[in-house]
């Protein structure tokens, strides 16, 4: 591949790149609650009718199905197509950032905002890829949309609404995990561990308030018990890497039996939290830390505890290697639950593979090593992407190897050298799949 091809035209939209994202930065794009022609709130549909105004002033052919799902297409065939598929919806800012959330703000070389890396980011930059194709009139063997979904970080109830009038790509790629090719995810298992407590001593907790997010690692509580009043600080962490964060659910857990604060059956449920849980994130703690070649370690995060009446709720997400099965692992965790506990499975999402062997991948090892001088040896993640549930894609970009725990974390941010070697990895990338 001869890299200097495209290097002219990537300079020279590099500054309407910049512009064109701070649009879509600009618009808080959480989810809501739905509105007419706006399923997932106004936000996100905002975010969405943007987006599909800037690719028709780039010049594509455009269309938004269900008011849920927008493309830019280049080619004329509306069936067969390579798809490029990414979200604008974002997770919540949360606090203390030192820049402005919803912008896109350069500062000493680094772009800072809400969804420069998850995902608006990297679905832009693929955007401005394809715009540079179209710009050169590079030779189209293939159609190629840029597909914008709008709830990805809230279960992708946005695809069914696409694929009920559109036929799924023939292959594809999302650009919202990790680099290199992601062939694999692993299956997940949202629970809830249910126990009741029936000797009233709850009544010694009078206020407990969480910042649960079952995205994130909760890294601040409020708690009042025995009349006095505590404040629990962790480390926040997206919640598939949960041993870069400090969980405030088990330092709770912790405190409190350390401390001696709690008594009777709160006090033994506690501490079958805090033995089973605490700071033990690959599920040795339950006896489940299962670990296969191709993953690697199981993951599990407690994301939420909740004291409903007389019952303690536990959420808690497992990511799992992707050569188990999820019938052993449950059979497993429930002889690890204390006897007075329930098990809940409240979501699953079995694991996904991919043909390591299918051009596609191969176009994508082969453009990564060259543009980067890194290997490009296929990979698995602990992430969930829209490959769950679009046919036909993996995950390719953005992170690279080393960057974990930045998405969902205040200042969210994204280098300008990175951002740039996206657009670029993905333009050279389109070249490829479309030869």
């Amino acid at each position: 591949m001869d890299i200097s091809l495209f290097k002219e035209k990537l300079a020279e939209i590099e500054t309407d790149f910049y512009k064109g994202l701070k649009r879509i930065m600009k618009i808080n794009s959480v989810k809501s609650t739905p509105e007419k022609n706006a399923p997932f709130g106004l936000g996100p549909k905002l975010a969405l009718d943007e987006a599909i105004l800037l690719s028709k002033e780039l010049g594509f052919k455009t269309k938004i199905i269900n008011n849920a799902v927008g493309y830019a297409q280049f080619g004329d065939d509306d069936n067969n197509y390579i798809g490029v598929v990414g979200h604008l919806d974002v997770v919540t800012e949360g606090d203390d950032w030192d820049y402005p959330p919803f912008d896109l703000t350069l500062d000493n070389g680094i772009f800072y905002g809400r969804g420069v890396l998850d995902n608006k980011g990297p679905i832009i930059a693929n955007l401005y890829a394809l715009y540079v194709l179209k710009e050169i009139n590079y030779p189209l063997t293939k159609t190629i949309r840029i597909i914008f979904g709008t709830d990805e970080e809230s279960g992708s109830a946005d695809i069914p609404l696409y694929l009920e009038k559109e036929n799924p790509p023939l292959f594809g790629y999302t650009p919202d995990c990790k680099y290199p090719a992601v062939y694999g995810e692993r299956g997940m298992i949202r629970l809830e561990i249910e126990t009741p407590i029936t000797d009233n001593s709850l009544d010694t907790l009078t206020y407990f308030k969480g910042n649960f997010d079952r995205s994130a690692i909760p890294d601040r509580l409020e708690v009042t018990i025995n009349q006095k009043n505590y404040l629990i600080e962790g480390q926040r962490a997206p919640s598939n890497a949960p041993d870069l964060g400090e969980n405030v659910i088990t330092l709770f857990a912790n405190k409190m039996v350390s401390k001696n604060l709690v008594s009777g059956e709160f006090k033994s449920f506690l501490i079958w939290l805090n033995n089973s849980l605490h700071n033990q994130h690959d599920g040795s703690g339950l006896k489940i830390n299962y670990h296969d070649q191709e993953s690697g370690d199981l993951s599990l995060t407690p994301f939420e505890l909740t004291f409903e009446k007389n019952n303690i709720k536990l959420g808690l997400s497992i990511r799992y290697p992707v050569t188990m099965r999820k019938e052993d692992l449950l059979n497993k965790l429930q002889k690890s639950l204390l006897k007075s506990s329930t098990l809940h499975v409240k979501k699953e999402l079995p694991a996904t593979f991919f043909d390591k062997n299918h051009p596609m991948i191969v176009s994508m090892t082969k453009v990564y090593e060259e543009l980067t001088g890194l290997d490009g040896t296929p990979v698995t993640t602990t992430g969930a992407t829209y490959a769950r549930t679009m046919p036909n894609i993996i995950a390719f970009g953005p992170s690279f190897p080393g960057q974990k725990g930045i998405a969902h974390n205040k200042n969210e941010y994204m280098t300008q050298k990175d951002l740039l070697k996206n657009l670029e990895i993905y333009t050279y990338l389109l070249a490829e799949l479309i030869k």
